[in-house]
């Protein structure tokens, strides 16, 4: 578990102070990277020379309720170690005005940078407009800390079409991802031009980053679907502890981590000479995979332990490979069973999606637990939100889902009834805005 303070984190009140004027210097007016605030612990200062040139930030386990640099080489929320709570928004342009959608991503870039640093979407946002004006702040996480909340844009394929002349520009692994054996998908949950990820340890900062972006899109996007997220099912450091899935299964164990440069710039960052032409402004960025899996968790309720564990590949109680004895043994996908056969059943989920199977591909997941009511006959409508990072979905994501789809034992136990594929691009540098790179 990350180090807690034993003190309060910063406070958007304490920040901004009592009467929601600005306290912080170079985020007056909202200009965006002029001289970002740096957060550390409790403590509130300016920036040093490497956080100023845009330095990554650190992978070592931050604090609860601490702010994550939202300026680095790449965005936040990808390799930042993964925060318990998300939402996800997919988005539709509704103007036409390609003015209008370049202005409001860099609007969107000044409101993210503030709130992650644990400020109001706008300097005196909450009461600062006066009593005839609407808030330019919703307020619910006024007295909330950061809660480190990061906040991720990705650009949808749908975006390149003719609306706003950036079909040249469009890069040439973004496409539509095939259908999958299986897929069950519904429209309403489907595509997107835009997507925001907001990923916090406090639910309520993250619903409220993506609420302030929605209300400053107003009449330029609209939501296209959204989901909610909890509990998260990987790991995306070596600081934490794999988690649970609402299958009880120990989720993620051989993820990609933030602490293997070398494995994420092989799998994960897009390099320079990977896209050429109008996609270059890619590079140091990743393709997201988004799919809603909905898991039937009251057939899965009621099927032994030994079928569970079969469907798996692991044990339930320490999450060991069959055969295995811990966690973090390597899987022997040779081992015999008493009975002669695979220890590993042939179509056992880790099986299948090890990177041996798959001539070595790897993703970063990022998924999260989610669970939506039930669906009108008495079945809770949980399951995976999965969210994988990766340099190229075509190369990756298609051919491991396929490969899954064919044969996975698990397939009898979930459905996919939505997706989505966004190139999210690299990060910013100080005086750089969402969208410079794309519309130049």
């Amino acid at each position: 578990m990350s180090d807690t303070s034993s003190e309060p984190g910063v406070s958007r009140r304490r920040l901004l102070g009592a009467s929601g004027t600005a306290a912080v210097v170079g985020m007056v007016g909202g200009a965006a990277g002029s001289g970002a605030l740096a957060l550390r612990g409790n403590a509130v200062s300016r920036g040093d020379d490497a956080a100023a040139a845009g330095a990554p930030a650190s992978t070592a386990a931050p604090a609860l309720d601490a702010a994550i640099p939202f300026r680095g080489p790449h965005q936040a929320g990808i390799v930042t170690p993964a925060q318990d709570r998300l939402h996800f928004v997919a988005l539709d342009v509704v103007t036409s005005d390609r003015e209008e959608l370049r202005s409001l991503l860099e609007e969107w870039t000044r409101a993210a940078e503030r709130m992650t640093a644990g400020a109001e979407a706008a300097p005196g946002g909450l009461v600062g407009g006066g009593p005839n004006r609407a808030p330019e702040d919703t307020g619910e996480a006024y007295d909330l800390p950061a809660s480190g909340l990061t906040i991720t844009i990705g650009y949808g394929p749908s975006l390149f079409d003719h609306r706003f002349g950036l079909a040249s520009r469009k890069p040439a692994a973004l496409r539509d991802l095939p259908a999958f054996t299986g897929d069950q998908l519904d429209p309403r949950r489907t595509g997107g031009d835009l997507c925001i990820q907001a990923c916090a340890n406090d639910p309520q900062v993250a619903v409220h980053a993506v609420r302030n972006l929605i209300r400053i899109g107003f009449g330029v996007v609209a939501v296209r679907w959204s989901q909610l997220g909890f509990g998260r099912t990987s790991s995306t450091s070596t600081t934490q502890a794999t988690p649970r899935n609402l299958f009880g299964f120990k989720d993620g164990t051989n993820n990609l981590k933030a602490e293997e440069p070398e494995a994420l710039d092989q799998h994960v960052w897009v390099a320079p000479g990977d896209e050429t032409g109008g996609g270059s402004w890619m590079a140091g960025g990743s393709y997201l995979v988004a799919r809603r899996i909905r898991m039937h968790i009251e057939v899965w309720d009621r099927t032994s332990l030994q079928e569970q564990e079969d469907v798996i590949g692991r044990d339930k109680k320490e999450g060991a490979p069959l055969g295995a004895a811990k966690e973090h043994d390597a899987l022997d996908l040779a081992r015999k069973g008493p009975d002669g056969k695979p220890a590993i059943p042939a179509t056992a989920h880790v099986r299948l999606a090890h990177k041996s199977h798959l001539g070595g591909i790897r993703i970063l997941r990022r998924g999260y637990n989610f669970t939506d009511g039930s669906d009108g006959v008495g079945h809770l409508d949980a399951g995976l939100f999965f969210l994988a990072y990766m340099r190229n979905p075509e190369k990756q994501f298609v051919p491991m889902q396929r490969a899954l789809a064919k044969a996975d034992g698990l397939n009898e136990y979930i459905e996919h009834n939505g997706s989505a594929v966004f190139a999210c691009p690299p990060g910013l540098k100080d005086g750089e805005h969402w969208g410079q790179a794309l519309f130049a």
